[in-house]
């Protein structure tokens, strides 16, 4: 229960609380103590400092008892981790277990977690690509979902705000659909990535295959040197954790950034279990929490809050924080909160092999690789199926050894490879469609280890996911075609949603309280003291990675935020 001694409770206010430490609660943290508001971010997880906690960081690969995979018994008792790309030896300590955060599955849906300071920033695959008004634009265009109460020109400046400080590499392109912004030079495409970059040019209209714009350091500005960041040394370890702080991630940016302006106070171990709503003020005044180690429950207080716990959890804090104002839940007036969640679709990709360039190989690697934006429906509906999809493009070969014979025989094959031919492949990343059926709820009956009710899921394809799928696979497969690629291989897996990790909405952005929960600045319609700037206010999904808008729309947030407690209207 709350200590009611008068000093207590001082030392539990503050100016603003921020739910959250990854990518966007990174972010409202920097802004707000930038500021001058003294802020305390909550983290449920445990703290990780940029560099001293990067274990595997620097090890070889014959350093790890397993050689970087992980036994059996590890990968069983994580089923749903264990299908993530990035779970490995050298990472699985950044990833919730399983068992330890359990959830309702009413359909298949894998959530991938990081409860730690920096959250996913620490294992996401920093592709930051801008969205533009064919995406914003996109449900009053189409019909689907609700309008966005915000277009591409309300965001482009602070695109160019959160760019300048994180860091992203890009080319400038001049793709409408693909808004360029404020780059550090590009990654270069390997040979054949370039070669099927000018096939497409020269053979489809609209058609593109860039270098992926990615957050990382080619060449730091002055910003990021202050940051203590320096230039990526493309050692492709990132879900380790840089300690070049080559690629941007909360832990190596905007945490210690906000550290520095003495404003922040930092606790990790906190469960947040509910927003606490003052009826007599017509306002949320704080935040209750569950320390992690000692089961304690602990009041905090704030004149503003910011929920960044991502998309899901967001989704859980709003909905356990209930009043006799809200009793379905925080903000909750028009019944949509939990409700229209959306994801992307990664369900299909495609390989090949190509003769060509038999004399060129690729030397060391690189963070990113080759993008194909979207050209399906972008400047009229062509399709039986709403909105598009875009798609990673990469070409690779590698030396082959030979691992047949015995003694001097088995030695030369083992030592002397052969390179492989070219291999080339790419992976949808499709739009889906938010639908009201697409929910999360409380479970009535089951909590967690901290008293929090358990999150039900009801997510699931759609008719137009599988018409896009389809479409992918059919455009795909003539493009390789047409570029002379062969023993071209289409495939779709059963995956369950969930493994893009690019879960958003349930607290959705839109001018009609009546359909939506937050407004054009990310303030709860009902309650403008409080404000979700993460996933969770996403209205639609586009098919463009959604971190880098996650960022911009944060801090447009907190800037307006700031501007309305100055004017006392907050």
């Amino acid at each position: 229960m709350a200590n009611l001694n008068v000093d207590s409770v001082k030392e539990r206010t503050f100016d603003a609380i921020v739910i959250g430490s990854g990518i966007s609660g990174g972010w409202a943290v920097k802004e707000l103590t930038g500021n001058g508001l003294k802020t305390l971010v909550l983290e449920r997880g445990r703290d990780v400092k940029h560099i001293k906690d990067y274990p595997t960081t620097n090890k070889f690969p014959w350093e790890f008892e397993h050689h970087g995979q992980l036994p059996s018994a590890v990968l069983e008792a994580n089923p749903i981790a264990g299908r993530c790309y990035a779970f490995g030896e050298d990472s699985a300590h950044f990833f919730v277990k399983d068992k330890e955060h359990p959830y309702v599955q009413q359909k298949p849906f894998d959530w991938i977690r990081g409860y730690q300071v920096g959250g996913k920033s620490l294992l996401w695959a920093r592709q930051t690509q801008r969205w533009s008004d064919f995406d914003f634009e996109g449900p009053a265009r189409d019909g689907f979902a609700v309008d966005w109460p915000i277009r591409y020109k309300d965001l482009a400046p602070w695109y160019s705000y959160v760019e300048k400080f994180a860091g992203i590499a890009g080319n400038k392109d001049g793709i409408p659909e693909l808004p360029d912004g404020e780059f550090l030079p590009g990654f270069p495409l390997n040979d054949v990535e370039q070669y099927f970059s000018d096939h497409v040019k020269k053979n489809y209209k609209n058609r593109h295959v860039i270098s992926a714009r990615c957050a990382h350091l080619s060449k730091p500005n002055q910003i990021h040197i202050d940051q203590g960041r320096t230039q990526c040394q493309n050692r492709d370890l990132c879900q380790r954790g840089c300690p070049f702080g080559g690629y941007f991630s909360s832990n190596a940016s905007t945490i210690p950034w906000a550290q520095k302006s003495g404003n922040m106070t930092l606790r990790p171990f906190s469960v947040v279990q509910s927003i606490i709503y003052d009826e007599k003020k017509g306002k949320a005044t704080g935040v209750r929490v569950v320390d992690t180690n000692t089961k304690e429950t602990i009041e905090y207080y704030a004149r503003v809050i910011f929920v960044n716990a991502a998309a899901l959890n967001t989704n859980l804090v709003l909905l356990n924080s209930t009043s006799s104002r809200f009793p379905n839940g925080f903000g909750n007036d028009s019944g949509v909160l939990g409700k229209y969640v959306a994801f992307h679709n990664y369900s299909a990709n495609i390989s090949a092999e190509y003769d060509g360039f038999k004399d060129w190989t690729v030397d060391g690697r690189s963070p990113t690789s080759g993008y194909i934006p979207r050209f399906r429906n972008v400047y009229k509906q062509e399709t039986d199926f709403l909105r598009g999809y875009a798609g990673g493009f990469s070409a690779y070969r590698y030396q082959q050894h030979k691992y047949d014979g015995v003694g001097a025989g088995l030695k030369e094959g083992l030592v002397k490879g052969e390179l492989s031919p070219w291999y080339v492949g790419s992976h949808m990343m499709g739009e889906t469609i938010p639908k009201e059926s697409n929910h999360v709820s409380l479970d009535a009956k089951l909590k967690d280890d901290w008293g929090v009710p358990l999150l039900n899921m009801s997510i699931d394809y759609d008719d137009n996911d599988e018409k896009m799928r389809k479409d992918y696979i059919e455009q795909l497969t003539e493009m390789f075609t047409t570029a002379g690629f062969k023993n071209i291989r289409p495939q779709t897996d059963h995956r369950a949603p969930g493994l893009d990790i690019h879960e958003m909405g349930g607290a959705r952005m839109g001018n009609d309280p009546k359909t939506s929960i937050l407004n054009k600045w990310n303030q709860v319609h009902a309650c403008k003291n409080v404000f979700v700037t993460d996933g969770a206010c996403m209205t639609s999904t586009s098919c463009q990675n959604p971190s880098l808008t996650y960022m911009a729309i944060t801090a447009r947030a907190a800037d307006y935020a700031v501007s309305e407690m100055k004017k006392g209207e907050i």
